[in-house]
Order: structure tokens, then sequence, then C-alpha cells
């Protein structure tokens, strides 16, 4: 309370009572894979442009499925995409030294490992931008990046060589005026490159004082960078959680970003990994899930399974999902067509579905978007396997979900199942556990202001109060079963929940119950015959 010394009016703003609980976000996903080139800390992607800017186009497919899986998770309405590019352990880094006058050098890097690096030429120009006597202010570095090395490099900005025959266009220019050295500068080149670029970063090897610019230099190649040699394993993927959260990568690096609700590891089936890999990988990303409680898998059946009879779940959990069987896209790599995992498109749809209809609707019965339906090749189907009716019949009570080929009943290619892989039938479904995780997750973030405060029952008064408001909110969208609040859910706090004991060792302890509602699997109207009665006149 405030205190008064002397006699007047006093307007004091006052509390209104604890703040409402917000659901939390469950359309954001996480990816971990490779990709042609970008760095490996976790970026949020919001777009397929804007994946393509900072990672590059998709690979071929016996390097990764990442980027494809990316692409059709945007195209399938995807919006938020953490991607956590991987890379072998023995990658290297390609990296520049531009000279300066003083005894620094101005050291450019590529964002990321790999042989792409070496693809990339920096050149470094007076400014363009000049003194009152026509002398240039400050440095200018333009960066080029080449999807396919030139050979020889022929500098495509000179226009005396637009006509030489081995000049190429880069895909990617990145030009940098008005630079300084000065670190108090508005155009630090630190700042400005560090900031900005897709490509590069930038980093002086030693201080200078006076700060240096580099000299000019033509344009020379950034060297030094190497895919690696060793095979990839389920260890590049998972990362090292041992290292300080900074440097992780793959998995272990996705671990330390709350807001990721979705996970898929396309690569998680690549034959470039041995079927003990794969397993491992799986293991490891589904054991994330189910010990941070707040994220879902989406897995893959390998290919090549054409006997139904044969696919079994890999394991029981309700934090994952399987799907089955891979689809068939266009491939701007080589211009043809390639069969690659679905999980990427059916992150996409989880994320659409969550956005149109709410987290409590089965991601299922959905359009798959990103399909190449008609090819040049007619045996060459859309799907990997077209499955019957009598295949779903074995598939679905293993908890394998099916993507099946409508288009004869003029309703395209969905996904047609939305099983989690829980024996458990209270588990059963994809929506109920993600309704769950939307609930803990809200609850848990949204009930913080409580850690510390009295443990009273004015204090759980409250707990109930704002957790039965959200929980009627929730209610209300038509997550929960129930004609009335007390049959949908429960909030319960208090004496009939803490013991003495419990008060006493500081553990306040909620309880909550909720009914979700679940899926309409099965559709069944019953028809019978009405004869008719005749009527004696």
């Amino acid at each position: 309370m405030p205190e008064y010394l002397s006699p007047g009016v006093y307007v004091e703003e006052v509390p209104s009572g604890p703040r409402p609980i917000e659901g939390v976000g469950t359309s954001t996903a996480g990816i971990v894979g490779l990709t042609e080139r970008g760095p490996t800390t976790p970026r949020l992607i919001t777009n397929w442009g804007q994946f393509r800017r900072w990672y590059g186009d998709v690979v071929p497919v016996a390097t990764s499925f990442a980027p494809f899986a990316a692409r059709g998770f945007f195209e399938n309405g995807g919006v938020r995409l953490f991607v956590a590019r991987v890379a072998r352990n023995d990658a290297a880094i390609a990296r520049l030294d531009l000279a300066t006058a003083a005894a620094q050098v101005l050291r450019v890097e590529a964002l990321g490992p790999g042989d792409w690096g070496n693809r990339l030429f920096a050149r470094v120009n007076p400014s363009s931008r000049t003194d009152n006597a026509g002398n240039a202010v400050g440095f200018r570095i333009t960066l080029l990046y080449f999807r396919t090395a030139p050979n020889p490099f022929v500098d495509p900005l000179d226009p005396a060589n637009i006509g030489n025959p081995a000049r190429i266009d880069p895909d990617v220019i990145e030009d940098y005026d008005d630079l300084s050295a000065d670190p108090l500068d508005g155009n630090y080149v630190l700042m400005r490159v560090n900031s900005n670029s897709t490509l590069v970063h930038a980093g002086f090897t030693a201080p200078a004082l006076p700060p240096a610019a580099p000299a000019v230099a033509a344009f020379a190649p950034l060297a030094g960078g190497s895919d690696g040699v060793a095979p990839m394993t389920a260890v590049e993927y998972e990362g090292n959680p041992a290292v300080a959260p900074d440097l992780r990568t793959g998995l272990a690096a996705l671990e330390n970003i709350d807001e990721v609700a979705l996970l898929f590891v396309p690569d998680e089936v690549h034959p470039s990994l041995n079927p003990a890999n794969q397993s491992q990988l799986m293991n490891t990303l589904v054991t994330q899930c189910e010990r941070l409680a707040d994220r879902f898998a989406i897995l893959n059946v390998p290919a090549g399974q054409g006997q139904v009879q044969n696919i079994f779940p890999p394991r029981d959990t309700s934090y994952a999902a399987i799907y089955y069987p891979w689809v068939r896209v266009f491939d701007p790599f080589t211009r043809d067509t390639v069969l690659v995992p679905p999980a990427g498109h059916v992150a996409g749809i989880y994320a659409r579905s969550d956005r149109e209809r709410g987290v409590h609707k089965a991601p299922a019965n959905e359009v798959v978007r990103d399909i190449i339906t008609r090819d040049i090749n007619a045996t060459r189907k859309p799907l990997e396997f077209t499955l019957a009716r009598g295949d779903h019949d074995i598939l679905n009570p293993r908890g394998i979900n099916v993507i099946r080929d409508f288009r004869a009943d003029r309703r395209g290619i969905r996904v047609w199942g939305a099983r989690t892989l829980s024996g458990d039938p209270l588990w059963r479904y994809v929506n109920v556990r993600r309704l769950f995780n939307y609930v803990k997750e809200s609850v848990d973030e949204g009930t913080q202001w409580v850690v510390f405060e009295p443990n009273d029952e004015n204090t759980w008064a409250r707990v109930r109060q704002v957790v039965g408001d959200f929980l009627t909110l929730v209610w209300r969208s038509g997550a929960l079963f129930g004609a009335t609040e007390e049959q949908a859910f429960f909030v319960r706090c208090g004496p009939d929940t803490m013991t003495p004991a419990d008060i006493d060792a500081g553990r306040l302890i909620v309880e909550v119950g909720i009914a979700p509602v679940k899926p309409a699997e099965f559709v069944i109207f019953r028809f019978q015959q009405k004869t008719t009665e005749l009527v004696a006149a």
C-alpha cells in the first residue's frame, strides 16, 4: 500500500484480477534434415520462398527429403516452421579473408558447413557514396552464390562479359554499399552484413585502432567448405544435448524451442540410413515428444512396403502418428516426379486444420496438396501404392493412417486416418492427444503467476476461476463433449486436492478433468424397408 503523508485526493490503479489464460499455438512445426545450404542453428521460416532464400531449393532425393517435406508443409497450409539443418560431423565451413590496411583481417564465412560455400564469391569495391571532393566514403561488399559452380568464373556483373559464353548468372546476389569499419558507425560492416545476409557471417580476426576497411579486391571464392565424407547416421540428426544451447543442432536444438508443437524428420526413412539408424532416429524423435509432452511426432512408413499385412506400428505411444504410403511430387532438380515420404504434407494439413477448425478437429478427411496427379508416364501413380478398403481394414486397427485416392468420386486424394500409435483406447485419436497437449501447455503458461503466491483459499479460488474460464472457452469452441460445463470439465483446487503436508511442502495441486470430443470414425446408417399397410374399407 502507498504511504499518504498529506491530505488530498489520490487515484490508484488496482489489478482487476488474475490474467486470463490464453491458448498456446498448436500449428508451429519443427523439421530436421539436410538442405542445400544455410545455418545449422534453427530458424523460423514462414513460407516456401523464405525457405529457398535461407536454405536453397530442393536437393536430390538421394541426399535428403527435407526440402520436399518443407515445401509440402507450406503448400498444405503450414505457416510456421522451425528448420534445423544438419550436416555430417566432418563437414567444414568455407571462408575468405579480406586484408585491411591494419593488422587485422575481415573474415567472411559461409553461414553453415558444406561445399556450397565454395560456390560463394566476394568482392570489395569503394562505396558509391562520395564526399565533396569526389572521394569514396566507406566500402562496398558484393556477394554472389552459384548453385552450380562456374567453370571458369566470369564476373557476371561486368558489362564487358555479357557476350561471354562462359558467363552464368548467379542464383543469389547480395550487395552491401556504404559500409564502415567503425563499430560506432550506423553502417558498421559486421552489423549490416550479419543482420541481413542469408549467405555469410563476417567478423574481424583482431581489433584495430583506428578501424581499417578491407582493401579493394576482385571477386574471389570462399574456400575450404566440405560436405564431409563420413556417412550420415542418426547421431547427426539427433544433435548433442550436452553442448551449450546456442551450439546445439538437430533435434537437440529444437528441444529448446517451446513454440514447436509438431515435429517431423523426413529422413528417418531415408535409404542412406540403415534400419538400425532409422529405428534409433525414430525413437529419439518420439522420446523427445513424450518427455516434453508439448509436441507431437509425425512419422513415415519406409518406402517399398507393398504388402500391407507386413506393416506394423514401430512402437506404442500416444505422442506420434504414422502415415502411409509415399506421395509423388515434382522435382525441379531433375524436372521429373519423385516419391517422397508424406510427413511434411501431413504436418501442413495439421496446421491447416488447426487454423480453420481447431486442434480438437481430427486432421483427417483433408485433401493433400502438392501431389502430381497426372504424370507423363501413365504407370506412375500419385501414391506409391493405391489402397483399397480391404487394405485399410488391415492397417487402421494397427494405427497406420493411410492416404487414399478418391479421385474416382471427385474427392481428390485425402488423409484417411486419425489414429495415434497408442494401444490405449483413451489415447487412440490424434486430436485427443493434441487437445490435451494444448490444454496442458496453455494452463501451464497461463498460471505462472501463482508461483510464490500465498497458498490459501484466496489463491485457490483464483486458480479455479482462471482455469475454469479457459476451459469454458474451450468447451464453447466445440472441443469438449457435454451439454453443460459440468459435463464437459471439472477444476478442483483446495482441501480436496491438498493435504496439510502438501501445503507445508509448498505444493499447490490442481486437478483438471476434460471430456474431449472424439471423431466420428465409423459413420453408420441403418436402413430398412417400410412396408405399406393396407387399411380395410
